[in-house]
């Protein structure tokens, strides 16, 4: 606007006073300089609070405060892949200080720096546009998610289901002697303990309870169908939260906890342990676990894994499959797992294929998508059917059920004694 109004004079100066012409562009120019000198900021401190650690799939907030007040300051910072956040953000003033929440959500697992953020704001006059650059220096771990753990939903469901009302049922239809007591009226005639009855002389009845110590195996698949995102996360970020929820509810429950993974060829096998520990191990090798682009062998990796468990065990396998070949080779690896374990096929199903195959066709493309989605999705179910007469349980679940289907799927085979 001044610029403008330098120029409309310094014509008219033309005109009628060619001398004077140059002066309006003078004046300009000390304004400009005077603009300049009293909207810089010198000494631009900034200070950054942030979270060290946040779950993954959950969201964060990074605070920005400046040692200055200076209106109409704006921020940007540039994200890394495993955190998103606003494109820009703006500053509030606060007791002479500027100050931003910065909100963000955590998308990746691994460990994420903000090293840099750009602050911009205008003059005092509006001609010009400031822009500093200020090391942020901030470190985000973005661990697997364990809130169902440390809330202690996990445990509760555990303790009331294994030692609670459900523990009347356990005794006395287990397998594991628990105790000796006398004989009541009532009670299964079959479970007199006839010896030491003759040697106390007196009736004495077995009381038996649900076996422990039992191996469950966590098998995660990680190959690059896993790195697809649903609901937010891709899939083996759910399958590793719903791994260590079921690793801490078989802690809780007595059994012994191994994990194990793969993608082209076997990457690591942890025999089972008690599960506190086993739990704390797989926490810190999950976080680590990297996002790999290879197909998975399921054929290879299945294979170990049964050589590499002799004991009859809880095996859990997390994986995906699009066509019908690979989906084939899980079928019949599978089923030879299962003829000595006892297997649990886990699945995450894809919210936007089932939304598009139930969505209305408006066009003839729309068309052509709902055929696809709806042929996937019958593909899908007519091997989870073959999983089923083999004696596998199958959990084709939603991204956000997997852990609390998984959990009360172990504990119904726990209590059931199927293991």
């Amino acid at each position: 606007m001044l610029g403008f109004a330098a120029l409309v004079l310094s014509l008219a100066a033309t005109l009628t006073a060619p001398n004077v012409a140059i002066f309006p562009w003078l004046i300009l120019g000390l304004v400009a300089l005077g603009d300049v000198f009293v909207s810089a900021k010198r000494g631009l401190g900034l200070d950054v609070d942030f979270p060290e650690e946040i779950f993954v799939g959950e969201a964060g907030e990074l605070r920005l405060a400046l040692n200055k007040k200076i209106q109409n300051m704006t921020g940007a910072i540039d994200w890394p892949d495993g955190l998103s956040g606003p494109a820009e953000f703006a500053f509030a003033s606060d007791e002479g200080h500027n100050v931003a929440t910065v909100s963000m959500r955590t998308t990746r697992r691994g460990h994420w720096r903000l090293d840099k953020t750009w602050l911009t704001w205008p003059t005092r006059f509006g001609l010009f546009e400031f822009l500093a650059q200020r090391n942020l220096g901030a470190e985000i771990s973005v661990v697997p998610n364990v809130r169902p753990i440390q809330s202690g939903e996990i445990a509760t469901t555990v303790l009331s289901t294994l030692y609670g009302i459900k523990e009347n049922r356990a005794i006395g239809e287990g397998s594991e002697f628990h105790q000796l007591r006398e004989f009541a009226p009532g009670m299964d005639v079959n479970m007199i303990d006839w010896k030491r009855s003759a040697r106390r002389r007196s009736l004495l009845a077995k009381e038996l309870r649900a076996e422990r110590n039992h191996h469950v195996i966590l098998a995660i698949d990680n190959g690059y169908l896993m790195r697809e995102e649903v609901g937010g996360l891709p899939k083996i970020d759910h399958a590793i939260n719903a791994a260590l929820a079921t690793a801490w509810a078989a802690a809780m429950g007595g059994d012994l906890v191994g994990y194990f993974s793969y993608d082209a060829r076997p990457t690591s096998f942890v025999a089972p342990s008690p599960g506190r520990i086993a739990f704390a191990r797989m926490r810190s090798w999950s976080a680590g676990l990297d996002y790999v682009s290879r197909a998975s062998n399921h054929t290879l990796a299945l294979s170990t894994l049964k050589a590499r468990t002799p004991k009859r065990s809880l095996i859990i396998v997390f994986t995906d499959f699009v066509d019908a070949t690979s989906a084939e080779l899980i079928v019949e690896t599978i089923g030879l797992l299962a003829k000595k374990h006892l297997v649990i096929f886990v699945a995450i199903r894809d919210p936007e294929l089932e939304a598009r195959a139930e969505a209305p066709p408006e066009q003839l493309n729309d068309v052509a998508a709902l055929v696809a989605a709806s042929q996937l999705i019958s593909e899908r179910r007519i091997v989870f059917e073959r999983l089923s007469r083999l004696g596998v349980a199958v959990l084709d679940v939603r991204p956000g059920e997997v852990t609390a289907r998984l959990v009360t799927a172990y504990l119904d085979i726990k209590s059931r004694e199927m293991i």
